[in-house]
């Protein structure tokens, strides 16, 4: 297994530096939008003075005037939804663009009669048509949620909108109709009805018109996104995840990250010879891998090159989060990318693990108080437990979930007790009702004692479950306990874990990630710079939301060796849009529209006390 990887063409290089970000477009995006306001404001507001194309304007039809208006209000109102797609060279949104724009230029020449405003809407087409080449993005994974949130959000702009249009034309607005009578008169017209609102001459009919044009973008665009061809989010496949699986039996040993590509919530794209792999997730417009890619080291270039070709045909911001320093180098030195460090992944090893001495002082003791509380553990493979308990396990690890939704996605495989998950390992701790209380710590490998404790669960209490590393090595997956337990279920079951493992061939043990690690172990030292002491203060201050030191402390007590992890991304402005990504990904954030509760899936999860959020420890990057 070779650390070197072999150098690339220049016009390699060149393909894979494609998705900077791009001038023409961002320009376009942003022109669109300026343009889609000033169309807006063309429809809404009238010609205060004279113009000397009124003497062309009284020969045409009388209802031409207010379907300008209607026409050109319309067009703006597109142009702004469009203006984003524009920015990331979306070919259907340049398309559409290609059409408003000449139309808006018309609408503002015959309504507004203004030769400069018909004149900027050209000016825009002119690039638009000229630069055709740089808008040939594919489409999102999408979901027809996106229509509900259409027509929330354009029903909720259009009344505003509409009271906007209703209001400006004081002058020829008969009596002083109340707010109400306005919004009344706005209500009515998004649906094409006659409001309580009158105005004299054609007043009445521009008004009109543009509120219903109003209500039929609302509706026509929320149509559209609802019976729309579905473009299905990506899933890992059955060939895919069996080629991947090979992959990791060759190559699994190098990251412990590796299992986790076998999520089934994720796409895949390989390297021409088939021999490497970079998985990953679309989320917000953002490509997501995460970990190293997976495979034959030598054979990551062409993986990593597929990767950023897909990005750059679908407009996505590409990212690494929780990749190794060779994963870094390897990305940054093949795609020009950065990489920053995140932080730092616990990793012990089994030979060196002892709870004799004073800095296992805690652990030790806390161990001790809850084996004599009479709580026994067992640490077993998944394939040697049979269909009722893993039922019954992964019954109970979604009812001890703390959260609505499953967390986790960089370090978390989102499965337990899956047939093709054999070599997984779990860790369970259960406590026996009258037993007496234990002299010595029982790990108790294979054991199948039947439950002597009623409840929906029997004995059980707690839940580990580690996925492999290798041949030799497990990675922590998840952590979930009953909430009625005592605390300290989870260092009970790493050291049950850490004590069993050499009876299971393992000899080394991933635990959990810990974020931004090395600022907080030197801004609490002696010594530590104002700018690193103000920076270990905001991470203990968010640390009341994401564990970020309570995940360091908990790792710490297990004195393990920590392995730095890194982000990759492609310019520091991405890096928000990147960390918002990451976090819905990881389930810290859903921007997603709730589902009622009777059509959530699985039993309602059981809200954590304090104590038990500081103990929970899920994997999350």
């Amino acid at each position: 297994m070779s650390g070197e990887v072999p150098g690339r063409s220049s016009r390699a290089r060149r393909i894979v530096r494609g998705p900077r970000p791009e001038a023409v477009p961002a320009l376009v995006g942003r022109a669109c939008a300026v343009v889609g306001v000033l169309d807006i404001a063309a429809g809404v507001f009238p010609r205060f003075r004279h113009s000397r194309m009124h003497a062309m304007a009284e020969v045409l039809p009388g209802s031409l005037g207010p379907f300008a208006a209607a026409l050109s209000l319309s067009a703006g109102v597109l142009l702004l939804l469009l203006a984003h797609g524009l920015k990331r060279r979306k070919r259907r949104a340049w398309r559409a663009a290609v059409a408003l724009l000449p139309a808006g230029a018309v609408s503002q020449f015959v309504y507004r009669h203004s030769v400069i405003g018909a004149l900027i809407s050209l000016a825009l087409f002119v690039p638009l048509v000229l630069h055709r080449n740089e808008f040939k993005a594919l489409p999102d994974p999408r979901s027809r949620w996106r229509a509900l949130a259409n027509f929330v959000l354009m029903s909720a702009g259009s009344l505003a909108l509409g009271l906007v249009v209703v209001s400006a034309h004081p002058r020829r607005t008969i009596g002083d109709p109340s707010l109400a009578d306005r919004l009344t008169h706005v209500l009515y017209g998004l649906f094409g009805f006659e409001g309580p609102v009158d105005y004299e001459g054609s007043t009445s009919w521009t008004v009109a018109f543009s509120l219903g044009a109003l209500g039929l973008i609302t509706a026509v665009t929320t149509v559209y996104l609802a019976f729309r061809p579905e473009h299905p989010a990506a899933r890992l496949t059955e060939e895919d995840e069996a080629r991947l699986r090979a992959l990791l039996e060759k190559h699994g040993a190098r990251d412990s990250l590796g299992h986790f590509a076998l999520r089934r919530d994720k796409a895949v794209v390989f390297s021409p010879s088939g021999k490497a792999a970079v998985t990953y997730r679309v989320v917000s417009g953002v490509m997501l891998a995460s970990g190293d890619p997976i495979g034959d080291v030598e054979a990551w270039p062409g993986a990593i090159e597929r990767f950023m070709d897909e990005a750059k045909a679908h407009s996505w911001t590409p990212a690494v989060m929780g990749c190794s320093e060779t994963g870094g180098e390897v990305w940054t030195r093949e795609t020009g990318l950065d990489a920053l460090e995140l932080g730092d992944e616990a990793v012990v090893d089994v030979a060196d693990f002892s709870l004799a001495g004073r800095a296992m002082r805690n652990v030790r003791q806390m161990v001790k108080r809850i084996e004599r509380a009479g709580y026994e553990t067992r640490v077993r493979r998944i394939r040697d437990l049979g269909e009722a308990e893993l039922d019954r396990i992964r019954r109970a690890a979604e009812d001890w979930r703390g959260t609505d939704t499953e967390r986790g996605f960089s370090m978390a495989l989102g499965r337990i007790g899956d047939p093709t998950d054999g070599d997984c390992l779990i860790a369970t701790a259960h406590r026996i009702e009258g037993a007496a209380p234990s002299a010595s710590g029982r790990v108790a490998v294979g054991d199948g004692r039947p439950d002597e404790t009623p409840g929906p669960y029997g004995d059980l209490k707690a839940i580990l479950h580690f996925v492999p590393w290798g041949t030799d090595g497990v990675s922590l997956d998840l952590m979930r306990r009953d909430r009625t337990a005592d605390p300290g279920m989870n260092e009970l079951l790493i050291v049950a874990a850490l004590q069993a493992a050499p009876k299971l061939g393992i000899t080394r043990i991933s635990l959990n990630f810990a974020m931004f690690r090395s600022a907080l172990a030197r801004g609490e030292k002696i010594g530590a710079g104002p700018v690193l002491r103000a920076w270990r203060g905001l991470l203990v201050f968010l640390s009341r939301w994401f564990q970020i030191e309570s995940l360091y402390k908990f790792n710490a007590k297990f004195q393990p060796r920590w392995e730095p992890r890194f982000v990759v991304y492609r310019a520091s402005g991405d890096l928000p849009r990147i960390g918002l990504a990451a976090m819905q990904a990881e389930g810290f954030v859903d921007l997603a529209l709730p589902l009622p509760r009777f059509l959530r899936r699985g039993a309602p999860a059981a809200r954590p006390c304090a104590h038990a959020v500081a103990e929970q420890g899920v994997r999350a990057a």
